[in-house]
């Protein structure tokens, strides 16, 4: 029950504050912390002057207040938006705005709004903020930091209010947004508010006008130094679209003549009916270079700034390995196991964005899940990189088990602490390509991969 009331009054103040930062101006909040001040200082008017502070204060803010309901406005808003944006990066768009009045409308205020970034009850029981246990009695029994945290973590983008020019009576204006998306997933506009000063430049009239997009944000990305993956140019049975699951096709070399026991498939008909003979297409098997990218997504707590940290890397990655003449497989573990393929044709760079940007951690399925996905594609992999969130048994028994059947690793293990690993174990013998990370210092220690 008190943790209900905590959560109630976390909620309800959490919305007084943003309504009080919406309506108010900078001078309006002034002039309301004054007016709280003197109504404390001067309950007595025999002894202290202070009450004409409050006797002036309160029927400015009250006539503020009373003007905001002469507000009328009728706008169409319009956004857009590009297709996708990244985490950290300030997003710029256009904004449409069409004025349906009769009236001239001038010194307008316009800001996006985004979802209510407040959490729920049972986002509020369940979750766990990273320095809890480092808390004193009173903070663990309040959650006052965890609410805090909660609200950090769902607020998705941040933007400033800005200055509209002057909207003609039924006219068309255009102008340029910018917000800060803060993490990735889908990113969702619910519409934007349209404000205006009282005379007095206090309190603000607020119309909000619905205006639902969503635009994916994808994962933050490192500049990564030029990097030799390992492995080499391996036969790929069937080429490239049998590699990746599309048809059975070998790579088209040449043509020449017919000879008994070509499939008839094979056959040129334009070269036939040009010379009268049979002509079939030549084919050989195709040699290319195949990575593994290996994305570790068990944890067993809701959320780790580690996890968020390799998903940025390997996101990192996919953006900087050079595809045009390689494959590259992203394998992870979510409700079932996942390997997406880039390259060559096959699929572009940004469809496995879009992967990243929404994988979860996964909290319901044993790690040997990703290890009998990796035994199922190791044959045809040339090397692969690993991004693990843990340098435990389990882990280093996937990594032994690769290495006995001669795949070529590097890996990365991405940690809160990167002093809690101090053993490469089955890696100790290829030490140059284990790298270990710390969550936080992730510039520094990328750039001495």
């Amino acid at each position: 029950m008190i943790r209900y009331f905590f959560y109630q009054s976390y909620k309800i103040f959490d919305g007084i504050s943003s309504w009080r930062e919406r309506r108010f101006t900078p001078a309006g909040l002034l002039i309301l912390a004054l007016l709280a001040i003197s109504a404390g200082i001067g309950m007595n008017p025999w002894r202290s002057t202070v009450y004409q502070v409050f006797a002036l204060a309160a029927p400015l803010l009250l006539l503020s207040f009373l003007f905001s309901f002469f507000f009328r406005v009728r706008l169409t808003i319009k956004r857009r938006l590009p297709k996708f944006a990244q985490a950290g990066v300030p997003l710029t768009y256009s904004v449409w705005i069409h004025n349906h009045t009769l009236k001239q409308q001038s010194g307008l205020l316009i800001k996006e709004q985004f979802g209510d970034p407040r959490p729920t009850y049972d986002e509020f029981l369940r979750a766990r903020e990273p320095e809890e246990d480092t808390r004193n009695a009173w903070d663990k029994r309040t959650m006052v930091y965890r609410w805090m945290w909660l609200v950090a973590q769902n607020r998705q983008a941040k933007g400033k209010e800005q200055v509209l020019p002057t909207l003609p009576p039924h006219a068309n204006e255009q102008i340029r947004f910018e917000i800060l998306p803060l993490h990735r997933g889908y990113l969702e506009l619910t519409g934007v508010t349209v404000s205006r000063p009282d005379p007095f430049g206090l309190f603000k009239a607020c119309h909000f006008f619905p205006c639902y997009e969503r635009i994916l944000i994808l994962p933050k990305r490192y500049r990564l130094p030029q990097l030799d993956l390992p492995g080499s140019r391996r036969h790929q049975p069937g080429g490239v679209a049998l590699a990746s699951s599309v048809g059975n096709s070998d790579e088209f070399v040449s043509l020449r003549e017919y000879r008994s026991g070509d499939p008839l498939r094979r056959i040129h008909w334009k070269s036939w009916a040009k010379t009268g003979k049979l002509i079939v297409k030549n084919y050989q098997d195709e040699f290319f270079v195949r990575h593994g990218l290996v994305l570790d997504t068990f944890q067993e707590q809701p959320y780790s700034r580690a996890f968020e940290e390799a998903v940025s890397l390997a996101a990192s990655f996919v953006s900087t390995v050079e595809t045009q003449e390689s494959l590259l497989d992203l394998m992870f573990v979510g409700n079932k196991a996942y390997c997406f393929s880039s390259g060559r044709g096959v699929s572009h760079t940004e469809s496995m964005m879009e992967v990243l940007a929404c994988v979860q951690p996964c909290h319901d399925r044993p790690f040997s899940e990703l290890s009998s996905l990796l035994t199922s594609h190791a044959s045809r992999i040339s090397g692969c990189l690993c991004i693990l969130l843990a340098w435990d048994e389990a882990r280093q028994k996937m990594i032994k088990m690769l290495r006995g059947i001669g795949v070529p690793l590097k890996v990365i293990v991405v940690t809160e602490e990167a002093e809690g690993v101090n053993d490469a174990g089955p890696m100790q013998s290829d030490a140059e390509n284990f790298h270990v990370l710390a969550a936080g210092k992730m510039e520094e220690g990328v750039a001495k991969l």
